[in-house]
């Protein structure tokens, strides 16, 4: 990917209680190798993960004590202030306010109105993923909430993007696909205490293409990761749900062919 049009999630990066632990397990499963970290008082250690020699996603360790072991989307943005100014003119959180991240771009951090966090970027040097929809790489990205009716209106306002039911068979009818000028960027479910427990709170997920979902689901396994979703065939690929030995849960897919 040389660049991502505003509105379009390009990133994700990994908040780990232990970095080296969760270098070995993705290193393991993925095939992914890790760069070493830059000076910490410029980079606080961050960390890139790589497929192939190409940036798939990011990992450091976690700020602040009470911050959730979990993966991170980021969406590109043309100006990081002023989509605050949309977030909180649309009802959401401002988390962490714009900050420049050395030359390379600028971030901030936010919450949809049901608390969902996500990030955004403004790129400078660095537009985000190198490589993407390909086995070991960044497919998708989804945010569960549990007041879809209030995400169908704070993320158009922010990014522009328009609500459409997705166009597969046996998608689940909570399911919204969000479109920017007609292409598919990310998607949004319906969380129910049937599939998500009250103790789950709305979050956005990630989805990472693999050559085969039941091979990766038994590696993780072995490598001590929990299933949280068996395998299962939906006419776009197969997926399985799965949580790292940290604590971070994500998703596998193996693209069908036509997807």
């Amino acid at each position: 990917m040389p660049d991502f049009p505003p509105g379009t999630p390009s990133w994700v990066d990994l908040a780990s209680p232990d970095v080296d632990a969760s270098v070995a397990f993705y290193g393991a499963l993925m095939g992914w190798g890790a760069t070493e970290p830059g000076p910490v008082e410029e980079t606080g250690g961050y960390r890139m993960f790589q497929q192939d020699g190409k940036s798939v996603g990011g990992v450091m360790g976690k700020m602040q004590e009470q911050q959730p072991t979990a993966w991170a989307t980021y969406v590109s943005v043309a100006d990081a202030d002023e989509t605050a100014e949309r977030v909180r003119a649309a009802g959401g959180s401002v988390l962490v306010e714009p900050m420049d991240v050395m030359d390379i771009g600028r971030m901030a951090f936010f919450a949809d109105p049901s608390g969902a966090a996500f990030g955004v970027w403004q790129p400078k040097a660095f537009a985000g993923a190198e490589l993407v929809n390909e086995p070991g790489s960044l497919c998708w990205n989804e945010v569960l909430t549990r007041d879809a009716e209030g995400g169908t209106r704070f993320y158009p306002a922010v990014f522009g993007w328009e609500p459409r039911r997705p166009q597969f068979e046996g998608a689940p009818q909570s399911y919204t696909v969000w479109e920017l000028d007609g292409r598919p960027v990310a998607g949004m479910m319906q969380m129910s205490d049937e599939w998500f427990p009250a103790e789950i709170p709305p979050h956005w997920g990630v989805v990472f293409a693999v050559a085969d979902c039941d091979a990766t689901v038994a590696k993780a396994r072995e490598l001590g990761a929990t299933v949280t979703n068996e395998p299962m065939d939906m006419p776009i690929g197969r997926f399985a749900g799965l949580i790292d030995p940290q604590g971070a849960a994500f998703t596998v897919m193996q693209p069908a062919e036509s997807a």
